[in-house]
């Protein structure tokens, strides 16, 4: 297993308070549009597909799958990278932790974790399930 390296602090916007303050109690958000139904990830106050400034905070179940994957290998500390769907729809870039990267594979089933932050909030990030 490959040792984890620790996150710098993410810039908080004020449109994104109710996320960071979610990750701070082990749960992750994703936003959800009123007017056409879609699920997305990033947080931000209006639609991507439509638009639309309708929206509203829905909690995820913290399971999803790997997309796709990367692993950089010649980094100081090795990690993971991957965009991973989540079981409500939406793909989110993250980290695959706690994982052989040799095992690592699309269709993956992960499950959410949190990673500590340099003074920040814990950021989501996703291990084999």
């Amino acid at each position: 297993m490959a040792e984890q390296r620790k996150l710098k602090a993410p810039e908080i916007w004020i449109d994104a308070i109710p996320y960071w303050d979610a990750c701070k109690e082990g749960k992750l958000l994703v936003k959800k549009c009123n007017a056409c139904g879609d699920a997305y990830h990033y947080p931000r106050p209006f639609c991507p597909f439509c638009m639309s400034d309708d929206t509203s905070w829905l909690e995820t179940s913290g399971e999803g799958e790997i997309y796709t994957f990367s692993v950089a290998r010649r980094a100081p500390i090795p990690f993971a990278l991957a965009y991973v769907q989540l079981k409500e729809g939406p793909k989110m870039l993250t980290n695959i932790v706690d994982c052989d990267f040799d095992a690592l594979e699309c269709g993956q089933k992960v499950t959410l974790a949190f990673s500590p932050t340099e003074g920040g909030p814990p950021v989501p990030v996703f291990k084999p399930a």
